[in-house]
């Protein structure tokens, strides 16, 4: 399994992410990408990939880099050129999390719109993917992207947990769609057991946003005290998108790796042996 999403660098893993990495091996989870929000946590995220690299333990790590709207307040020129840099590396396979969120506007809007546009820019000039969020703004989201998605490889929408409208649009759009546990929560995701039977095979892919949404289709004895999510519990995401898809796990599995492969341009070796 590859999670396209976890947030390696948050300070939940700070004590034990080699023991996290090691698990998430266990699991049958061959490779992460790290997502980058910030200037500080995209470096972070890349110094984690860079580590990972060479450890036979854990699964293959890679990167992304980019500014989360929550942050867009901070974002300056200077911070472009950080992502510019950043983006150099190889294990850097895709500008973001970035996009918009007027969900909670921890930053203005005009300043998320700013933040955003200018990411999707360097993507597109440097030719690489690009890892989306978007809450509560489903209407800006798409007019900026449809200015910018000709010049786009590929786009992901990250953590989708919006209506059949707002995915029809997004899959217009050519989008690829990233599910969370949040298909696994009885008491908001059951409309995304439906959702997700309309996205094309070789458009989904899945992801922990770890160490957030904590899959609640867990078994009781089984969910960690804390309530954080790990890697390792991606398993519990394949289930629930496989079965409302009418797929068997393993069909899913083989489908949705081929096109994370494919989205991220992983190379051949990406998964380590045990």
């Amino acid at each position: 399994m590859i999670d396209i999403g976890a947030n390696l660098a948050n300070k939940a893993f700070r004590g034990d992410l080699e023991a996290v990495l090691r698990r998430a091996r266990l699991a049958g989870v061959t490779t992460i990408v790290a997502t980058g929000t910030s200037e500080s946590v995209s470096r972070a995220a890349l110094e984690i990939a860079r580590d990972n690299g060479a450890s036979a333990d854990g699964p293959r790590v890679f990167a992304t880099a980019g500014i989360h709207p929550h942050h867009a307040k901070d974002f300056s020129r200077g911070s472009l050129d950080t992502l510019r840099t950043l983006a150099g590396s190889p294990e850097v396979r895709a500008i973001g999390e970035c996009g918009l969120d007027f969900d909670r506007n921890f930053s203005p809007r005009d300043a998320q719109l700013r933040c955003f546009e200018a990411q999707l820019e360097l993507a597109a000039d440097l030719g690489m993917p690009v890892f989306l969020h978007e809450r509560a703004a489903e209407d800006d989201f798409s007019a900026v992207l449809a200015r910018f998605r000709p010049r786009l490889t590929r786009a992901v929408v990250h953590c989708f947990t919006g209506s059949a409208e707002t995915l029809a649009r997004y899959l217009d759009l050519d989008l690829h769609i990233g599910i969370t546990g949040w298909i696994c929560d009885e008491r908001r995701g059951t409309h995304l057991v439906d959702l997700v039977r309309r996205i094309p095979r070789d458009r989904i892919m899945i992801e922990t946003d770890a160490p957030y949404i904590l899959p609640r289709s867990m078994p009781r004895a089984e969910r960690p005290r804390t309530g954080r999510n790990e890697p390792c519990f991606l398993r519990w995401v394949l289930e629930a998108v496989a079965k409302a898809r009418n797929e068997s796990e393993t069909e899913f599995e083989r489908a949705t790796v081929a096109t994370t492969k494919a989205f991220f341009d992983l190379p051949a070796d990406d998964v380590k042996p045990h």
